[in-house]
């Protein structure tokens, strides 16, 4: 009993510090855009709260304090700070959808001034954008130093910072040096970050991180992607030396404290960001390289970058690339759907990827979770880490266009659960509020009303026969993302007449109708899609009108390297048997 009590506090408490530390994140400048957007993208990888969130504009009273909440995703689910391992956030001052019955508040960290009034914006495990066309992206990063928040002393992770970003600014490069002032007065705690922010004309992307275990403060650089360009980051720091320019600003301690470490001295020349305050990569050689190889690859195939460095702080591949070919979002969430398909990495071939071409890996404990001690195998080694990956809870390209109002020209582009079996939806950034679907869920009950479970159910079941399955998913995908593209000019327009006319009530409650109906649409059809799988290949078999148990047999291949040859196929025994 006493082994068995140990055994599940020990698997609880791993469980409760295990980070979502798996995103990958882009950004494309207006100039590589196709149509003149500045694009961000972020896929959230790791299992968890998978809902879309609509917070409103709040009027708020002179002198009130804003709460700051402690984030699950810095360091794991920590039960005295309230909410749960599936609703990140629990509290009635963030709107109806995080007032969630049944569920502990989440406990502050800590308070800060509030402003008059805050702006409405999407939230899910970090903001996403407002309705003022400010948009971010976000992954997790290594640092040296990741500290636990305090209370007095460490008041802030990056989702924190990017909902108080998306509250108070229009800008990015003012939404930058408020999440810079916020690090330097309040703290930093948790793992190293990046956050790209983005509004209509520009994008930045900035890096932040502790560096001291029990300090006050924290450390932040932030470099502009050129507007001709792509940037793409994947779990590790991207930006390298320092310098002043109009493109660069950093917090004024990032020199001292690299000194007061022992991290960097001028005599060494500018300070690289990346391997001052950087940890190199998370789990193993290539778990963000690949990522960032394979984006800037799919975008630049001129360039013939090479798969392959010398180590984790490479400068082989440049802070951003021009795109051979201007972006469109299609393209961008593309980037994210990806297996290495087509390359030596490709992980819907051979063995492991099974006899349906199952790009899926499992990841063991040691890989999934950094710094933390315990095996699940004896067998040392690692899997391709893709783009595209089985615990990614939701994924997006967000779409800032300066040439329409606010209200239509902020677009959400929003797919829920890993990217290869979503389905994209719009969101515009003037809607009155969010699908119901999408702001409920979770992970641990079955709910039909969920957009979130309803595609991760029919990711789950298509790992059975995933050559097969995911050609339906794709064929019902594919009809509804080119209905929307097919459909946003004549919806825009419609609302665009509508403003002109000085009826800006009804083209909100018009773009509101519209994406609460699409996404309602495509959540009946995803059940239906479920059921339909169930149905066709039910026992392996393929079941149609045109027959039932149609033999689907494995690939000789695979049968050849699992042993099939060597079946009862006589009474002999085969040779070294016994």
């Amino acid at each position: 009993m006493k082994t068995f009590l140990l055994t599940f506090v020990v698997g609880a408490l791993l469980l409760a510090t295990y980070p979502a530390a798996a995103c990958t994140t882009t950004l494309t400048g207006k100039k590589a855009s196709a149509d003149g957007s500045v694009m961000v993208s972020h896929s959230d990888d790791g299992l968890g709260d998978g809902r879309l969130i609509y917070v409103p504009a709040m009027d708020h009273k002179k002198g009130s304090m804003r709460a700051v909440y402690y984030d699950g995703c810095s360091l794991g689910y920590k039960p005295e700070w309230g909410g749960s391992e599936t609703q990140r956030l629990v509290a009635k001052d963030r709107g109806p959808g995080y007032d969630t019955a049944g569920y502990t508040h989440s406990v502050p960290i800590g308070y800060i001034p509030q402003v008059k009034h805050t702006y409405a914006y999407f939230d899910a495990n970090y903001g996403i954008m407002n309705e003022h066309q400010l948009s971010i992206g976000e992954c997790t990063d290594k640092a040296k130093v990741e500290p636990e928040p305090a209370p007095g002393k460490r008041l802030f992770y990056s989702s924190e910072l990017s909902r108080v970003a998306l509250e108070r600014c229009t800008k990015a490069r003012e939404a930058v040096k408020l999440m810079g002032k916020l690090i330097d007065k309040y703290g930093y705690y948790g793992t190293g970050e990046t956050l790209l922010v983005a509004d209509t004309e520009e994008g930045w992307v900035m890096e932040m991180c502790g560096y001291e275990k029990d300090g006050t403060g924290g450390v932040w650089v932030a470099q502009r992607v050129p507007d001709d360009s792509f940037f793409v980051a994947a779990n590790q720091f991207r930006i390298r030396d320092i310098r002043d320019s109009r493109d660069m600003m950093h917090s004024k301690n990032v020199f001292s404290a690299a000194k007061e470490k022992g991290w960097w001295s001028p005599k060494n020349g500018p300070l690289d960001w990346t391997k001052t305050y950087g940890d190199g990569e998370y789990h193993h050689p290539y778990y963000s390289l690949r990522r960032v190889w394979r984006a800037q690859s799919l975008v630049a195939p001129s360039k013939k970058l090479s798969a392959w460095v010398k180590g984790p702080l490479t400068k082989k591949y440049p802070f951003a690339i021009k795109p051979d070919n201007k972006l469109s979002v299609e393209n961008i969430f593309t980037i994210h759907r990806d297996n290495y398909e087509g390359t030596e990495f490709d992980l819907t071939k051979g063995l492991a990827a099974g006899p349906f071409n199952d790009p899926n890996r499992f990841e063991g404990q040691a890989e999934s979770v950094s710094k933390k001690e315990g095996e699940l195998s004896t067998v040392k080694g690692a899997f391709e880490r893709p783009l595209n990956i089985y615990r990614c809870v939701y994924a997006y390209v967000n779409q800032s266009r300066k040439w329409l109002p606010d209200s239509i020209g902020g677009l959400t582009w929003y797919g829920p659960d890993r990217p290869a079996t979503a389905c994209l939806m719009p969101f515009y950034a003037g809607v009155n509020n969010l699908p119901a679907p999408l702001q409920q869920g979770d992970i641990l009950k079955f709910d039909r009303n969920s957009m979130w479970t309803a595609f991760n159910y029919v990711a789950n079941y298509a790992m059975l026969k995933y050559s097969f399955m995911i050609k339906d998913i794709h064929s019902v995908r594919d009809r509804f993302e080119a209905e929307a593209f097919g459909r946003q000019l004549g919806i825009e327009q419609t609302a665009l007449s509508l403003i002109k006319n000085k009826k800006k009530a009804e083209a909100k409650e018009m773009l509101t109708k519209y994406c609460d109906d699409n996404a309602q649409k495509v959540l009946n059809k995803w059940w239906k899609l479920s059921e339909h799988l169930y149905i066709k290949y039910n026992d392996g078999y393929l079941n149609t009108s045109a027959g039932i148990a149609q033999s689907v047999f494995y690939p000789a291949w695979w049968l050849k390297q699992v042993g099939y040859e060597k079946g009862p196929l006589t009474y002999a025994k085969h040779p070294g048997e016994h």
